[in-house]
């Protein structure tokens, strides 16, 4: 059986912290959001409890009548509680170094943990077509693990919001993006 993951980025957002809603610009973004989704067969959508990623796919969820799952391993990665003003060097540097962990955050490899657990439990799961509603540092890593080829420079090139599929065929796994700004 086919599974099809749909990786969907939140829309523009007012700031980082967990309750930052959506921008003017973003609520725009997720009701064009939801009608380039509009034709996707969904049986679960999956969100970070942040609210800027439960703004991006309401206006998805109600037109379809789903209701919209939270599970706080879609979280936002934490890069750090400490305040870097070289931040991209830290972030760029955790791409190299899977297993840095800087003061109050979490390495690459413990942020990859949890979302892999997630796509694992939808692969396990009956749903064939699934939407997981996350953050850009912790989809980058889940991309990664699944190819290589994604790391901080992708990172850098996502968009908000953005839209990739991640489609299981028995033994192998593919990627594609979606979403076209």
């Amino acid at each position: 059986m086919t599974k099809n993951i749909y990786i969907i980025r939140h829309c523009e957002a007012t700031g980082q912290s967990p309750d930052s809603p959506l921008t003017e610009k973003g609520f725009i973004q997720a009701n064009e959001l939801s009608d380039f989704l509009s034709d996707l067969k969904t049986d679960k959508i999956i969100s970070s409890p942040f609210l800027r990623a439960i703004q991006t796919i309401e206006p998805f969820a109600k037109k379809k009548d789903i209701e919209i799952e939270q599970d706080s391993r879609l979280s936002e990665r934490v890069l750090s509680s400490v305040f870097f003003p070289d931040w991209m060097d830290k972030l760029e540097a955790t791409f190299l170094d899977w297993d840095l962990k800087y003061e109050g955050g979490e390495s690459s490899n413990e942020a990859m943990n949890r979302i892999v657990e997630v796509v694992n439990d939808v692969v396990a799961s009956h749903a064939e077509n699934t939407m997981i509603v996350a953050h850009g540092g912790i989809i980058s890593i889940l991309l990664n693990h699944y190819d290589k080829n994604y790391g901080f420079e992708e990172w850098k090139r996502l968009s908000n919001p953005d839209v990739y599929l991640l489609e299981f065929l028995q033994n192998s796994r593919h990627i594609k993006r979606l979403w076209q700004d």
